[in-house]
Parts: C-alpha cells; sequence; structure tokens
C-alpha cells in the first residue's frame, strides 16, 4: 500500500543537500540524504534491492539491505509526514516533495524548444542552469546523471544564448553563452555564439579575441584547432573588418 504523503517539503539537490520542511531546514544524516537524493533523480518506481546496491556498492547484499532501513527511518524522522513511498519492495520519492532538479529540467526543457518568454527573469534564469548537481559528491551513480543534466543545460543555456542575441538583447545573451562556456569550455558552439553576439553589436575586436583565446585553449589542451565553421566565421569578420576600413580610407581620401 502507498503511504500517503502531505505537501509541504522540497529537496535541493542543485547545490549543495538541502531538505527542507514546513518551510524549516532539515538536519538529514548521510544516509538519508544519499537516499532522497538517489530517488529524486528516478523517473518511477525503484527495487529496494537495487537501491541498496546502488548507494552501498562496497557492501555485502545483507549491510546494503541494513543500511537502506536505516536510512528509510532516518528519512522518516526528517519530516512531519511520509517523504517516501513504499509499495511492495519498491521505493519512489513522494509526489509532494518539491524537488529543484525536476523544477530546473522542465526549465531547461522550454528554454530548448522556446521561445522564451519576454517577462522571463533571464539572470535567475542562467544562475539556475549553471548549477551543479550535488558538488562534492564522489558516488558513482551520480557520474551519468551529472552527464546527462550536464548535456541538457548546456543546450538550454546555448538555445537562450541564441534566442537572446535574436532579440537584440546582447548583454543577457552574452552572459547565457559565457555559463555555457563554464560548463564546458571545450565545446565550440557556445564560443561561437559569443563570437556571433560580439559581431551582432559591432565588436568585432571583441569577437576576434574570442575566436584566438579559444584557439589557444584548444591548442594548448588537445593540440586541436577550432572547426572550420567558426574558421570561416572569422575570416568573414576579417573580411567584412579590411572592406569597412578600405571604405573608410576611400571617403577620407576624396
Amino acid at each position: 500500500m502507498v503511504n500517503v504523503s502531505l505537501p509541504d517539503s522540497g529537496l535541493q539537490i542543485l547545490k549543495p543537500f538541502e531538505f527542507t520542511n514546513a518551510g524549516r531546514r532539515m538536519p538529514v544524516p548521510l544516509g538519508a540524504r544519499r537516499l532522497l537524493a538517489f530517488l529524486a533523480l528516478q523517473n518511477d518506481w525503484v527495487d529496494r534491492t537495487s537501491t541498496a546496491e546502488h548507494l552501498w556498492p562496497a557492501c555485502t547484499p545483507f549491510r546494503a539491505a541494513a543500511n537502506l532501513r536505516s536510512a528509510l527511518c532516518q528519512s522518516r524522522r526528517a519530516a512531519t509526514y511520509t517523504v517516501i513511498d513504499s509499495s511492495d519492495q519498491r521505493l519512489k520519492l513522494a509526489p509532494s516533495v518539491r524537488v529543484d532538479f525536476h523544477e530546473m529540467r522542465e526549465a531547461a526543457r522550454r528554454t530548448i524548444e522556446g521561445p522564451v518568454p519576454r517577462t522571463e527573469d533571464w539572470n535567475r534564469l542562467v544562475g539556475d542552469l549553471s548549477r551543479e548537481l550535488l558538488p562534492g559528491w564522489t558516488e558513482d551513480w551520480l557520474d551519468l546523471e551529472r552527464q546527462w543534466w550536464d548535456q541538457l543545460r548546456l543546450y538550454a543555456l546555448e538555445s537562450l544564448a541564441q534566442q537572446l542575441r535574436n532579440d537584440h538583447q546582447y548583454l543577457d545573451a552574452l552572459q547565457a553563452a559565457l555559463a555555457a562556456i563554464a560548463v564546458d569550455p571545450f565545446r565550440e558552439t557556445p564560443h561561437r555564439t559569443a563570437m556571433e553576439i560580439h559581431i551582432a553589436e559591432g565588436n568585432i575586436a571583441s569577437a576576434i579575441k574570442r575566436y584566438h583565446d579559444y584557439r589557444a585553449f584548444l591548442q594548448r589542451e588537445l593540440g586541436v584547432t577550432p572547426s572550420r565553421q567558426m574558421t570561416d566565421l572569422l575570416h568573414a569578420v576579417l573580411e567584412k573588418r579590411l572592406v569597412g576600413g578600405a571604405a573608410h580610407i576611400d571617403g577620407v581620401g576624396r
């Protein structure tokens, strides 16, 4: 039988872990923290045995099961109502628990699908998409989840930067592109988008500098150069600059 849950609790797993109950930050033991975070990243019910094996892989099955029972008891004491639903040998985070990761996952998908509403708080959205998933945690079961989140927020930040550039909101667009670069400095798309933003606002020298900084970084770290697409963008900028400079000189000569 599924346990009945009541609202008014929140789980933060983007940035440092935090659990709140009735608006108050609650102390949660390590075992319960790991269990709550693990269940928050699952899309459906998960088997108890599988959960124990993921959370305590170095333990014997008997010890891992005991640790899981202890974590369940700790989670019950962390709130005034049930935050983990159970059915037979399955577990699931109660749907009434608000999880910041779930909210930002949906916000990222909406951003990718676009267009982003003009009423959106760009700085807050960029800040939220810049958050890491459980920073400082070293659990193996987090590796794929982190990779998945990083790819999703990268696409969202890049999409946001391009939408804002097209809407001539260059400062916000550049902040989104720089946030994407911070997530993955090797990825070319946000560097190229930053170049395009500089070009759109007329900062040609900044666009050229962005290209050369990225090229130097790739050469130093990987021994490779930017793609033909980014190099062609640089050549187009240089050609436009030379043509503009020649036109200016011709005008002065007359």
